[in-house]
């Protein structure tokens, strides 16, 4: 692991409601993993040190540290907030629970350009602000954010040094539409089974 890498702490957002689900995501299970479980073995793969944030993560019983929001029910804001200020090291990858096919190569890429503010990844007009790099250098804009009610993750975006990554970068490592499938609803839950019965990343 390279020194990028060990200063470096891998978040997985555990916390959410999913309302649009209609039932916990994080347990969904294809292929007797549930979507926590491979979210999980991806970041244990890249990140020596991995931490859940969010109040419902402790549920989960996994056994790693449990990082719980300063600005409870504000989003994943608050989730990368809190992250960054009780995780040492330079900064922390933050990935949703829900994001099951992003290739632990491209996390690698994502962090080794950490000589930035912020690294996300850009497909077209769409920034995928939970699958990026956040700087502690970001932790005093986002409180900012915070305080002032601005709760959409990319409002501090414009204020600090931000490396988007291209669709050409990301295809290096999978297809975009692949890589950032995000299961938010049954319909979407539904569609990855059909596509991705194995589930190979």
């Amino acid at each position: 692991m390279n020194e990028q890498l060990q200063s470096i702490t891998g978040v997985i957002l555990a916390g959410g409601q999913s309302r649009r689900m209609g039932r916990n995501k994080a347990t969904l299970t294809v292929q007797q993993q549930s979507l926590l479980e491979i979210m999980l073995n991806k970041l244990r793969s890249v990140f020596q040190h991995v931490v859940l944030s969010g109040s419902q993560a402790a549920a989960y019983h996994t056994g790693l540290p449990v990082i719980d929001d300063f600005f409870p029910g504000c989003g994943p804001l608050a989730g990368i907030h809190a992250a960054l200020k009780l995780c040492a090291g330079r900064g922390v990858f933050v990935i949703g629970c829900d994001m099951p096919l992003v290739p632990p190569e491209l996390i690698r890429y994502i962090c080794n350009c950490s000589n930035f503010d912020l690294v996300v990844p850009r497909v077209g007009d769409y920034l995928e602000p939970l699958c990026a790099f956040y700087h502690r250098s970001c932790l005093p804009f986002i409180e900012q954010a915070l305080n002032q009610g601005r709760y959409k993750i990319t409002s501090f975006f414009p204020r600090v040094r931000a490396r988007y990554l291209t669709a050409e970068e990301i295809s290096r490592f999978a297809p975009p539409d692949r890589a950032f499938f995000n299961i938010n609803t049954p319909a979407d839950w539904d569609r990855f089974c059909a596509l991705y019965p194995d589930l190979k990343a």
